[in-house]
């Protein structure tokens, strides 16, 4: 199979759950990743993702959307529109890869303040260009509510 024979190649995401996230120098910095439960009082949470866009989507204009699902699945809304975040990026080739290599796009969201209903399940979607996988969401468990001593 010749190179011009070869399907499109497909964006790939790597998502984690953190404490905090930021992105410099083009690398992702992640401070508590890998949460899998948050609690159910205001604290800081970040998406960190890895985008790894193919070498033949270079220089394209690429637009995202993260969305904030419930355990069915479906949008959150609060004050009755959706949870949802979106922006664009497009990536360059660097004149030091081989010609083939994906291009790392690193992304992080940090969000301060958010608080979840106590003992439910979510899920953060990461979709670009309209399209997503079932790798590019990470879902989480909210902790009861602390118990108070009286």
């Amino acid at each position: 199979m010749s190179h011009n024979d070869q399907p499109p190649s497909r964006i790939r995401v790597t998502m984690l759950l953190a404490e905090a996230a930021q992105v410099a120098e083009g690398k992702l910095y992640v401070l508590g990743g890998g949460l899998a439960i948050v609690a159910a009082t205001p604290a800081p949470l970040a998406i960190a993702a890895k985008i790894d866009v193919p070498w033949d989507r270079a220089d394209v204009l690429h637009e995202w959307k993260l969305e904030l699902l419930d355990a069915d699945g479906m949008p959150v809304m609060m004050n009755e529109l959706p949870v949802l975040l979106q922006g664009q990026f497009q990536v360059a080739r660097s004149e030091h890869l081989q010609p083939g290599t994906p291009l790392p796009m690193p992304l992080a969201l940090n969000f301060s303040g958010l608080v979840f209903p106590a003992e439910q399940r979510f899920a953060w979607r990461l979709i670009i260009d309209d399209e997503t996988e079932p790798d590019w969401q990470v879902a989480f468990t909210v902790a009861p509510m602390p118990s108070v001593e009286v």
